[in-house]
This record gives C-alpha cells, sequence and structure tokens, in this order.
C-alpha cells in the first residue's frame, strides 16, 4: 500500500523506509555502520551495571516483570518495551556513546534497543545483513528530521533534541524490520512522532536525562508494532500545518521539512555521527582537547590565574552554568567547566574522573572557580559548532591561546574505524569481558555473512560485572 501523499516528504521517507535494501547501501556506509554499532554495544554493556541502571532496572522491573526479551548485560529478561527502555538507557548510562554533530541525538541508543526488541518478537530468523539494513534505516531517519527541526537550536531552547527525534529512528528501524509497507511506515512516523518529548533541565542532576532516549527507542518500539496492527497514526506528519511535528516544535523557527529527504538514499548522514574519545557531553569534548593540549605544552594547574573558554550558543546553553557543591555525576559530565577542570589536572576524562570522591576533591573545585565559559556568536554557523576558543591566563603574566576546530572524534577529526575497535577493547577491558568481546566483536565487523542474530544477542545478553571504580 501507498501512503497518503507519495511525492510529500512524510510519503518520501516512508517509501524510502519501506524499499530499502542491504544492496542499496554503499560498502563505505555499511562498514562505518558497523563500527558505529560495535561502539554502541560495549557502551551498553559498559553502562548495563551503573548505580543508576540498576535503580532503573529494580524500578522497571518491578513495573513490568518477567519476560522473554533480554536486557543487555544482565541475564535477565523482561517484556519489549521495558527491555528497549532499559536497554537505551545502558546505552547512555555514561556519556560514552556516539553522537551526531549536525542534528544532535545518540542513534545507537535508539536502534539499538529498538532492534533488540523487535527480533524478540518475530517468529523468523533474522539476519546480521538484516540487522545492518534495519539500523542504518535508523540511522538515517533520525539526524535527517533532526535537521529539519535545525538541529542544535533544539539544545539552545530547552530541548533533549535526541528524545525529540529519537522516536522516528527507533520507529524506521522496527518498522523495517517487521517489513511494514509504505502505507504502515507512515502510520508508524505519525505514532512516533506524538510521542516526541525530553527536557534538557534534565542534565543538572537527574537520573532521567540517562533514560531520555530509552523512552524514545520504546515509543517508537510501540508505533511501529501499532502500525503494524493496523492502528492508524497522522497522516502526513511533516507537513501538517496544525499539530504536525514539524509545526509545532519548530513553531516560529522556520522548520525546513525538505531536508528530510534531501538526498535520501544518495547522501548518508549517518557519516556525520561522533565517536566520544572521553565519557563527558559531546559539547565537552573540543574544551577538553583545548585543555589537554595546555597540558601537553607544560602548562600546569597550579600556572594559571584564569581560562575563559568561548563556545557555540548550543554549547553554552547546554554545557554552562556555574556549579555548586555537591555535584551530581551527570552534572559533571555535562559541564564544561569540570570537565576542562579534570582534564587539566589528570590528562584524561574518564571513568575515573567521575567518581564521588573525584567529584568533590579540592583541587577540582580550586581549578574550576577559575573557568568562565562564554558564547562566541562566530561558532553559531553549523560548520563551527564544536569549535572552541580557550584563553589561559597565566602566573606569570603571560596569555595562551589554544584553538580547535572541533572535537577528536567528531566531524573535523573523526575517530577511524581501527581506532573505534581499540576504543572498544579498552572499555571491555574495563569491564573485565575481553575473551567474551573478541566473539561479539568478530561477529559484529563481519555483520553482513552472519546468518542468524540471535546469537549474537545470547553474547551480549550475559551478565557483565559493574566497572571497576565506585561512582
Amino acid at each position: 500500500m501507498n501512503p497518503t501523499d507519495p511525492d510529500g516528504v512524510t510519503g518520501g521517507l516512508a517509501t524510502w523506509i519501506a524499499g530499502l535494501r542491504h544492496d542499496d547501501i554503499p560498502e563505505t556506509v555499511r562498514e562505518r555502520a558497523r563500527h558505529l554499532l560495535l561502539d554502541g554495544l560495549v557502551c551498553a554493556l559498559v553502562g548495563a551495571r551503573l548505580p543508576w541502571s540498576e535503580r532503573a532496572v529494580d524500578a522497571v522491573l518491578a513495573l513490568e516483570g518477567k519476560g522473554d526479551v533480554p536486557l543487555l548485560g544482565w541475564d535477565r529478561t523482561t517484556s519489549a518495551p521495558a527491555a528497549c527502555l532499559l536497554n537505551g538507557t545502558f546505552i547512555q548510562g555514561f556519556e560514552l556513546d556516539d553522537y551526531h554533530v549536525r542534528a544532535p541525538l545518540h542513534s545507537n541508543s535508539l536502534v539499538v534497543p529498538s532492534a533488540v526488541s523487535t527480533i524478540a518478537t518475530l517468529d523468523r530468523t533474522v539476519s546480521g545483513r538484516d540487522l545492518l539494513t534495519a539500523l542504518i534505516a535508523g540511522y538515517e531517519v533520525g539526524p535527517r528530521v533532526g535537521l529539519a527541526l535545525h538541529g542544535a537550536e533544539m539544545l539552545s531552547r530547552g530541548w533533549h533534541s535526541g528524545a525529540v527525534f529519537g522516536t522516528h529512528a527507533s520507529a524506521a528501524t522496527s518498522a523495517w524490520l517487521r517489513r511494514l509497507d509504505a502505507a504502515r511506515v507512515e502510520d508508524a512516523l505519525g505514532l512516533a512522532a506524538t510521542q516526541s518529548a525530553g527536557l534538557m533541565a534534565a542534565q543538572y542532576e537527574a537520573m532521567s536525562k540517562r533514560m531520555h532516549h530509552g523512552f524514545a527507542a520504546r515509543n517508537g518500539l510501540y508505533a511501529a508494532a501499532l502500525a503494524e496492527a493496523g492502528y492508524t497514526g497522522i497522516k502526513r506528519v511533516y507537513e501538517r500545518e496544525y499539530g504536525g511535528f514539524l509545526a509545532t516544535f519548530g513553531e516560529g523557527h522556520d522548520p525546513r521539512a525538505e531536508l528530510i529527504t534531501a538526498g535520501l538514499g544518495e547522501e548518508w548522514v549517518l557519516t556525520d555521527t561522533g565517536v566520544k574519545a572521553y565519557a563527558a557531553m559531546a559539547a565537552t569534548h573540543a574544551p577538553i582537547d583545548c585543555a589537554l593540549e595546555a597540558r601537553s605544552r607544560g602548562i600546569t594547574a597550579e600556572d594559571v590565574v584564569s581560562i575563559s573558554v568561548e563556545v557555540s550558543h548550543a554549547a553554552y546553553h547546554h554545557g554552562w552554568w556555574r556549579p555548586e557543591r555537591p555535584l551530581e555525576t551527570i552534572g559533571a559530565q555535562m559541564n564544561i567547566g569540570y570537565a576542562v577542570s579534570v582534564a587539566l589536572l589528570d590528562g584524561e576524562v574518564l571513568a575515573g574522573q567521575f567518581t564521588r570522591d573525584r567529584i568533590a576533591a579540592d583541587d577540582v573545585w580550586s581549578v574550576l572557580d577559575r573557568v568562565e565559559v562564554h558564547h562566541c556568536p562566530d561558532f553559531d554557523t553549523p560548520q563551527d559548532r564544536f569549535r572552541t576558543r580557550m584563553r589561559l591566563a597565566l602566573r606569570d603574566g603571560g596569555t595562551v591561546e589554544i584553538e580547535v576546530d572541533g572535537p577528536l572524534g567528531g566531524p573535523t577529526r573523526p575517530l577511524p574505524n581501527p581506532a573505534v575497535v581499540d576504543k572498544a577493547r579498552r572499555l571491555a577491558e574495563s569491564i573485565g569481558i575481553t575473551g567474551r568481546w573478541a566473539r561479539i566483536e568478530r561477529m559484529v565487523l563481519d555483520l553482513d555473512s552472519l546468518p542468524d542474530v540471535s546469537v549474537l544477542v545470547r553474547e551480549l545478553a550475559g551478565a557483565v560485572p559493574a566497572l571497576s571504580v565506585t561512582l
């Protein structure tokens, strides 16, 4: 069946999702997607047994009970929607997961849980080729919807952008795996859009920030399942002038619906997905790089009188407020000043920088008191959104200026595929699953040849230990 308006934006996107085939996707895109998946899976296993993840599992399973869909890293099962929610929460659990550089969202925390829960409800075998194709559908749809709302502008307005765009990504992946025709995909997109939400004030102290993408993943899963059952959604959801997705979330901000389908199937926006080098929010990464560069020049915290950091509008609003003690882990991971301080002091920004003891340490707060972050309008263009300038005033009267055009792992300095593999191996080693991870890695990197992905899911489902640091 055809969508309501096959020539419209919603109809065009629905038709593309329904008709996408593995062989339509260039091998270079598939190769990057396999590495993105690898990164997302290791983030899920590292995030599965964090204190806030364990609390989420206790609360959700008390409501949902047992089922037949695995929780990654737990050796437990629950219902498909609950597993989708929790698995997305695990991937987002420690700010180590991917981010899209033009339309901020964390794709793996949306599409991987949706795929795992959908596959568990099907009565047929799913091959690695099919899984990869479904994931790529989601990797493409989420950012494209975000671009239509001007990407990071949503962060500046206080929306948690990824949770707003993310229902669409999850619905696309699940709809593809369910083999929905274009008319049913249109319903799935409409049902997903009406469930979009997410408030960025969660970044200061709320555990719920970790769960926002999980909510979106679950809602997209529901959207595709309802559409498959014939439950209709909003038609032409991207074009509707009253109550449509873009009209409502983009009110007064001139959304551009045409960007959702521009170059679809020819320009692959998933290639603009960043892979994180640090365990912190993406907008902190370029400032971290500046601090690490200062450290590499021999500058120490004792040398510094003040640190001024200049960033774009979205990075400023998302990543800067004057923190106060006690600072929660989530707040530390989202705050540019904190990230810069520990980078200068410790030379790294990983799990050890976010223990309660490290967050409360006097040397950190001594540096943090000397940090100021400012909005630089020159950095507000899309190509400069991650550009950062740091000025360090030194006790000897000198000034050092450092500028980077973007973070390590971002669009200007992407992590190549071998570096993604290395990152995953280091994280797997940090939770003591090196041998098991080697098996997972082989399957993911050869996913196109895997006849049945259930063997991969079983490896991922087994229980993992917690991080070796006390958070």
